[in-house]
């Protein structure tokens, strides 16, 4: 890996994003934007030397459908998202990113047969991709370019892209939504739900309590929203994809059925809240 010294990189303990070996910065950038924030002690810092000692912290697996894994650290690391492993028909992506990688995750990701890409939907989950992607063969980690200065260790590895689609591996395409980052990305997987389709949308569109609606925030922990015509933009682009199932940034964070009829509603019902007007597009 490039530079070395991954495993004393230092990473927020706060959103779990690795910096580049030798950077020494005193506070986190994307824990001081007003989307997220930095607790009353202050910025605290770890790294993966300290997160595999001792076997105190461990990666949860879950399966979810044929080819849809998912994982997350406990006890919790960062903001505790879960990634996604997808096995498709012409391999293995890693949807988002964990702070973690330990020895039994290796071992499970490449029994189930690797990686040909990852990607991540924006900054708070880029957590320690460098390690993830050198440790499976430098494979390229997709990331919008206008979430690039979110980037903390910009290495070899990273695939910056523009537009609002990108089709990573057949049948797994990335489609660039905004909101919550200017560059979020939500990924669109044809072969999921036994053909159906999935969306993996991370909290770009956060899955909420009722598990049958989303929400959309700039902030989450701080409460600021997003702009109806933000919420109209989201519409326009997921309207031509078909899809059963959404699958958000946390346990349990699922639409099992239904799931595009349920997303143009939640978009619909956010717009009239915040305009009294009925979605048009």
């Amino acid at each position: 890996m490039e530079g070395g010294g991954a495993e004393e990189a230092l990473i927020c303990e706060i959103c779990g994003v690795q910096f580049g070996p030798g950077q020494n910065p005193q506070v986190c950038p994307i824990c001081t934007d007003e989307r997220q924030f930095l607790p009353r002690e202050g910025q605290k810092w770890t790294n993966l030397a300290k997160l595999k000692a001792h076997g105190h912290f461990a990666n949860k697996w879950r399966k979810h459908e044929p080819g849809l894994y998912s994982f997350a650290t406990e006890p919790k690391v960062g903001i505790g998202q879960r990634a996604f492993l997808i096995q498709t028909s012409h391999g293995n992506i890693l949807w988002d990113c964990v702070s973690l990688l330990d020895e039994a995750t290796v071992d499970i990701i490449n029994a189930l047969g690797g990686l040909k890409a990852i990607a991540i939907s924006h900054p708070h989950f880029y957590a320690t991709n460098a390690v993830w992607s050198a440790t499976f063969g430098n494979v390229p980690v997709y990331i919008h370019e206008s979430d690039k200065q979110w980037v903390m260790w910009e290495h070899n590895n990273v695939k910056y892209w523009n537009g609002d689609k990108l089709r990573i591996l057949e049948g797994a395409t990335l489609i660039r939504l905004g909101g919550h980052f200017s560059g979020g990305q939500i990924l669109h997987w044809t072969e999921g739900a036994s053909g159906k389709g999935v969306i993996l949308t991370a909290d770009i569109l956060q899955v909420v309590m009722t598990r049958t609606e989303v929400s959309i925030m700039r902030s989450y922990p701080n409460y600021i929203p997003l702009s109806a015509s933000h919420a109209r933009h989201m519409a326009c682009q997921m309207e031509p994809w078909e899809f059963e199932r959404v699958y958000g940034s946390f346990w349990d964070a699922e639409i099992m059925s239904d799931g595009k009829s349920r997303v143009e509603y939640s978009l619909n019902r956010y717009i009239k809240w915040v305009t009294n007007e009925d979605l048009n597009v």
